[in-house]
């Protein structure tokens, strides 16, 4: 058997151990004909504008047809009774690695584990993700399985969110992104393909990547934490390089994003003309006007600079040393990075790097982005409408409006007040069907 049919069937199993209560139709909830009515006691539609009051959604076949002062009675529907909560657009999380999960820290996953075990390792991932109340995420960074995956989400075999995926990171021989930690035979077969140096060699690695079926592709501009090198987490692609990335992948209809810590790195992508920054851990006021000048997006990932620095203030840290010393150096930079970037104007949407960060924890994020400046109501706007914009998705999610998918979620409280309130979802509907509902 092949290996993508392995991770093919490895998937279709997931949907076995998966679909189990919570799933969608599990509990009754979408039983009896596919025309339903939301009443919506405090209605945020469209993140960013004044929230409404006593409203009805109206859903046909996974999609919103309307939106309705008052509580629209139809005996022919299903209707759902959201009248002291607050419904808002389904989450997205910008920047995950579903497959990642760093809790266990065994770094001896990737010459263990199975392409099944991979599979339905991020397919569990996928599912507390979505009943989180994330229910679109861009995965930045990871196996070939995460696009099988996806196909299984969209074809409705295991839930999960609406996945939009990079696949392996384009990356310097050494750098960030390519294998560490192992002796020369082990990292020689483990390389990812899509490690290049050179302009030529950079060229054919974003081909590959979309071959391979990224929908974004993701270079790192910079060295990172996680990876076992003292390397350091300044730039490692060169600007020709960068340069050449970009074009390439502008001629086969890919925006790139860069994992970018250092200010060099950071800048030098930005003047390559890269759409998005992720981390910007060591941006200033300087990287501000370019972000701003090239209409580029910062994802903060706040979160994971917190994990790291959680990590390796730990004695008996699972991280290796080279680790340890980035982690004390990254962490503490990236709450302060995200008030610079805020107060000079950056454009910012939502991403944890969960994978780093527990999955399903995604929403502590909203905090870190309120110490940043942010109010309630701009940190959601940056996880709806501008994440929505930022992949490439806006069109189909990240507001409740007629003719884009029924993603919605609600709480009991009011995020507006306490946006700790999204750390506990209550309601979540993907594409009409209800996941979660607790009364």
């Amino acid at each position: 058997m092949t290996i993508l049919k392995k991770t093919l069937t490895a998937v279709s199993a997931a949907a076995l151990m998966l679909a189990a209560p919570g799933l969608a139709g599990a509990d009754g909830h979408m039983e009896g004909g596919s025309l339903t009515l939301i009443h919506a006691g405090t209605l945020i539609a469209v993140p960013g504008e004044t929230p409404l009051r006593n409203q009805t959604i109206t859903i046909n076949h996974g999609e919103i047809v309307s939106i309705q002062a008052g509580f629209v009675m139809d005996p022919t529907a299903n209707t759902i009774d959201l009248k002291d909560m607050t419904v808002m657009p389904g989450l997205i999380d910008s920047h995950v690695h579903l497959r990642s999960d760093r809790e266990s820290g065994s770094r001896w996953d990737v010459v263990t584990m199975e392409s099944g075990d991979v599979a339905l390792q991020a397919a569990a991932h996928a599912k507390t993700t979505l009943m989180a109340g994330f229910t679109a995420v861009q995965d930045v960074g990871g196996p070939a399985e995460i696009f099988a995956l996806r196909r299984a989400i969209d074809n409705g075999l295991v839930p999960g969110p609406h996945i939009r995926a990079a696949g392996s990171a384009i990356s310097a021989t050494g750098g960030h992104g390519d294998f560490h930690g192992f002796k020369d035979d082990i990292l020689e077969m483990y390389q990812p393909e899509t490690i290049c140096d050179g302009v030529a060699e950079c060229r054919r690695a974003v081909r590959q990547a979309v071959k391979n079926g990224a929908d974004v592709i993701k270079v790192t501009a910079t060295g990172g934490v996680m990876s076992n090198t003292n390397a350091g987490t300044g730039q490692q692609l060169m600007d020709d390089e960068l340069r050449a990335i970009v074009e390439t992948a502008r001629t086969m209809g890919r925006k790139v994003t860069a994992h970018a810590h250092d200010k060099g790195g950071i800048d030098a992508a930005l003047r390559a003309g890269i759409n998005s920054i992720e981390h910007g851990s060591f941006m200033d006021a300087e990287t501000a006007q370019l972000f701003r000048s090239n209409n580029a997006v910062l994802i903060p990932t706040v979160l994971a600079g917190k994990t790291v620095e959680e990590w390796a203030r730990d004695p008996n840290t699972f991280l290796p040393p080279n680790s340890v010393v980035k982690a004390r150096q990254v962490g503490p930079a990236m709450q302060d990075m995200a008030r610079l970037a805020y107060e000079n104007g950056v454009t910012i949407a939502f991403g944890t790097d969960s994978g780093v960060s527990k999955h399903g924890e995604n929403a502590r994020e909203f905090q870190y982005l309120v110490i940043a400046g942010m109010s309630p109501m701009e940190a959601i706007t940056s996880a709806t409408v501008t994440a929505a914009t930022h992949i490439e998705m806006f069109d189909r999610i990240g507001s409740i409006e007629a003719g884009k998918y029924a993603d919605i979620i609600a709480v009991d409280g009011d995020p507006l007040a306490d946006v700790a309130e999204l750390m506990d979802v209550d309601f979540v509907m993907k594409g009409g069907v209800v996941y979660k509902h607790e009364d």
